[in-house]
């Protein structure tokens, strides 16, 4: 078994982490984050280097997970400064799997040939118990031998893998997958809002749209939630804001309006500007029900 490297260990990058030592087999041999109080904390519990630059990651790992936050730390991560991941990258294996723009997972990989690595996409469609639990969605972008070599170590992170094309595909996948989410989370907050100035019974509500063409994943996982205000995070609104942006973004290049995007956008940007990014999505409820947040 490859010895592994995680850079990023928040929720879902620690517990991907987990999964794969304590359930897998497999050794983690180095773990960074920004916040060292997290990562140390990891490294302790499943016995792994604590590294404090990213070049030691590499170093004690052949295989490194990558989860972070947005280009702009991919960037610092793969292709700034002198510390970095691909200082003595020759025949590492690089698997991004946070929500970033195409673009950068181009360059990323570029850079990774140039430095005798390999680099591999690992959108992710899932939430953090699936992380845990090995039962992720991954999307993956780039070389079919590549994505072959590592299928199995992959396998064991998700329930369903998918390879949507050479990097930055998947990307381009997970965009729009994230772009209509939080669309369709939007859309039902207002639905339960004006439902409940209405004043019907929202449970009513939720059974009738089940079985109608208001039906949606996001009335099963958030509808309970919106109702009873309960916005633990489990994905942020800050995310959703960034997400729908990333979305704007590609269509923008390609000469598109997408007026349904640039209103969840605008939605979730607002959440962050009053200072609720870090409720979970089912949070925008708070902009669309009478006698909370903004209403």
């Amino acid at each position: 078994m490859s010895k592994i490297g995680f850079v990023g260990v928040g929720r879902m990058g620690a517990n991907m982490a987990r999964h794969l030592q304590v359930d897998c087999g497999h050794e983690i041999t180095a773990v960074y984050d920004i916040n060292q109080t997290v990562s140390g904390e990891l490294a302790d519990e499943l016995n792994a280097k604590h590294c404090l630059n990213l070049a030691e990651v590499t170093a004690n790992a052949d295989v490194i997970f990558t989860v972070v936050t947005n280009d702009a730390a991919m960037r610092e991560i793969f292709l700034e400064g002198e510390d970095h991941l691909f200082v003595g990258a020759t025949e590492k294996t690089f698997i991004n799997c946070a929500t970033l723009s195409p673009k950068i997972h181009r360059e990323v990989y570029e850079e990774g040939k140039k430095q005798g690595a390999e680099v591999l996409e690992g959108a992710m469609a899932s939430s953090i118990s699936q992380a845990r639990e090995g039962t992720l969605f991954l999307m993956i972008g780039g070389d079919e031998e590549v994505f072959a070599k590592h299928r199995d170590l992959l396998g064991e992170l998700s329930i369903n893998l998918r390879l949507c094309g050479p990097i930055g595909r998947a990307a381009e996948v997970k965009a729009l997958v994230n772009m209509v989410m939080n669309m369709n989370t939007v859309a039902l907050a207002e639905g339960l809002g004006l439902a409940d100035a209405l004043g019907l019974d929202l449970k009513m509500v939720c059974e009738v749209f089940a079985q109608t063409g208001a039906n949606s994943r996001v009335l099963e996982t958030d509808s309970e939630d919106m109702i009873a205000r309960d916005h633990d995070c489990w994905f942020s609104s800050e995310h959703a804001a960034k997400d729908s942006g990333i979305a704007a973004s590609i269509a923008a290049e390609h000469g598109l309006n997408l007026p349904l995007n640039e209103a969840a956008k605008n939605q979730y940007e607002k959440m962050v500007q009053l200072g609720l990014g870090g409720l979970d999505k089912s949070g925008i409820a708070e902009l669309t029900f009478k006698g909370r947040g903004d209403s």
